[in-house]
């Protein structure tokens, strides 16, 4: 969840920390600290946003310096505050650590270092690292760490200074991401490209255990008994301004308006001469056509999508499909057979749950399929196949084009397994693969609502509770749309299955409460219409959500959005985009941090 970034060179290394933690300020933000090397050690951290340590270094000055790390924090031990805050430091004073991820046996470690005569400044697992750094310090800072790895249990990326070598800087990752930058200026390390982006394109992927030692003149890998690495560098090429605001007050107003073009590049070059073609993709028919199972594994959004993605491929491909929590995937001993294969879907590519999924999938024996859009992350790496979203970076905590293209991937998925299987009609396959190529066009054409959605959210911003139905696939698309409502404007929000009603959550319907009823499903729109008047009858305000053309709506709903006349199994791919709009601007009438909501951060690296 924190952001890591770290520099040796030839440039000063304190505009470069606190750049690199501005572009990182979305994997956490209750507090922020750098040590930097100047004539020894020196620490400054700050609770709070990163404009808090900006402006204490400021006030108290800094000299030159060439080495440093920077940490932007999301509290999991102890309470945002100023001691709390990376990085930390060892006992003696030598030694300066950032951390990103959970130590499992702090505990059991700092219970030894305090019976030695150490004392902490702080609540976290973090600084027991550091601490035990100290401990362990003989002088050789790589034979030390290598020592402390193997210690410590837990997910950690780790980012050492230690002012006996102010030439030298190290890190280390396990099942927490870090990359490695180069450069001719100096080297860098960060927990995401954007950090670093400024200053160098290219960089190393450091698997798990793998210690980078690195220098101004360059860098060094390690495997955790001294031998050294090889490693592909991966080169970014992306333009720098993707991310950057571009004008737009959030990022997620114009990762919204980025939806059309990022669906493009999702979808159309992949629909080649009226056939879906996925990439590198190598499962074979015959793989394809013994297909017992799909396991769709995801967390947040990336979950709903898979629920999506669950009606599309069973519809279309007449293969069962379960949607399971990655969380609890991991911990219910799941039942997997040879002929099994699991989807996996992650925005970073690192999501904790979601890789530790993967893993016991993998452990079992089946073929993984991951759906990302990092290339080169730890899921998409350790995938049997992988289909990137292409859809670009993704500043905003709430997800919005990245969930947008993990729902044109699976549809493109469903396509080519029916297509594989012969489970789909050719006027069936045709009608799927218009509806694919109109979709970026019909997309840019809803999002063109969102002044009246801005007028709309004016008039609902003061709602306390707010209720969305649905049948079938309007289900799982107001799960995704209740999610955008209480992460960003924390408005107590809940999906229901619009037949559940009945079953006791319509006592909770009063007097004025909002219901969204979303009716994009020929064959339920009557019956959501139904419920939609059993809640006007309670009293509720309804804003109906309908197909172009569906006027019934009208009749028992306050106000009504359109969408683009499109088939059944398409609709949750429109019904998302009017729901981020108008979550985004109650987010904003309410003086809400639209970006970075409390309690949240980026790319969910700890469990």
């Amino acid at each position: 969840m924190c952001g890591i970034v770290g520099y040796i060179g030839n440039k000063e290394a304190m505009p470069i920390l606190l750049g690199g933690l501005a572009k990182l300020e979305y994997r956490g933000y209750d507090s922020a600290g750098v040590s930097v090397f100047e004539d020894g050690i020196r620490t400054v951290k700050s609770q709070g946003r990163l404009t808090n340590l900006v402006e204490k270094i400021e006030t108290e000055g800094s000299s030159a310096s060439h080495i440093g790390i920077g940490h932007t924090r999301w509290a999991t031990h102890g309470e945002p505050s100023d001691r709390n805050s990376h990085p930390h430091n060892g006992q003696s004073g030598k030694i300066s650590l950032v951390h990103n991820g959970i130590i499992e046996n702090y505990l059991e470690i700092k219970k030894m270092l305090l019976d030695n005569g150490y004392i902490f400044q702080s609540e976290t697992d973090t600084e027991v690292v550091a601490q035990l750094f100290d401990f362990y310090y003989a002088g050789n800072p790589l034979e030390t760490l290598q020592k402390v790895i193997g210690e410590i249990r837990g997910a950690y990326a780790l980012g050492v200074l230690c002012s006996d070598h102010p030439d030298t800087l190290l890190a280390v990752r396990k099942d927490s991401p870090l990359l490695v930058g180069l450069s001719e200026d100096g080297n860098y390390i960060a927990s995401d490209a954007p950090a670093i982006l400024e200053h160098t394109r290219d960089y190393y992927l450091l698997n798990d255990n793998e210690i980078a030692y690195l220098t101004k003149d360059g860098v060094v890998l390690y495997d955790l008994v001294g031998n050294t690495i090889a490693k592909e560098i991966y080169h970014v090429d992306w333009d720098i301004a993707a991310a950057e605001k571009g004008g737009y007050d959030y990022f997620m107003m114009k990762e919204m308006m980025e939806q059309p073009e990022a669906l493009r590049k999702s979808i159309l070059p992949r629909l080649e001469n009226g056939e879906v073609k996925l990439d590198d993709f190598a499962m074979t028919k015959e793989e394809i056509a013994n297909l017992n199972r799909i396991h769709i594994v995801a967390c947040g959004s990336a979950w709903h999508a898979g629920i999506v993605g669950k009606y599309v491929i069973e519809e279309m491909c007449r293969i069962p499909v379960e949607v399971d929590i990655a969380s609890e995937f991991r911990y219910r001993n799941p039942i997997l057979n040879k002929n099994d294969l699991c989807i996996i879907l992650s925005q970073s590519g690192e999501t904790a749950d979601t890789l530790a999924a993967l893993r016991e999938a993998k452990k079992q024996g089946v073929k993984v399929l991951s759906i990302v859009n990092v290339v080169g992350s730890s899921i998409a790496r350790e995938s049997d196949y992988v289909l990137y979203t292409w859809a670009g970076p993704e500043i905003a905590v709430a997800t919005t084009k990245g969930y947008s293209t993990q729902l044109s991937v699976l549809y493109l998925v469903a396509m080519y397994f029916a297509k594989e299987r012969g489970t789909v009609s050719n006027e069936m396959y045709a009608l799927c693969e218009k509806e694919l190529e109109e979709m970026p066009e019909k997309a840019a054409k809803l999002l063109q609502l969102d002044a009246s959605l801005a007028e709309l959210a004016k008039e609902y911003a003061s709602c306390e509770d707010v209720f969305l139905i649905g049948r079938g696939i309007d289900y799982a698309a107001a799960m995704e749309s209740s999610l955008k409502l209480k992460e960003i404007s924390y408005i107590h929000s809940e999906a229901y299955a619009a037949g559940e009603l009945k079953h006791g959550t319509i006592s909770l319907v009063e007097e004025g409460t909002l219901v969204i009823a979303i009716a994009t499903q020929d064959t339920l729109f009557e019956k959501l219409v139904s419920n939609a008047k059993e809640v006007k009858a309670r009293g509720a305000r309804v804003i109906g959500i309908a197909p172009e053309g569906q006027t019934l709506m009208e009749e028992v709903a306050d106000q009504v959005i359109y969408l683009p006349k499109a088939h059944n199994l398409f609709a949750s791919s429109y019904v998302v985009l009017p729901m981020q709009l108008f979550a985004y601007y109650i987010a904003v009438e309410r003086g809400c941090d639209v970006d970075k909501p409390r309690n949240l951060a980026k790319s969910v690296t700890v469990e």
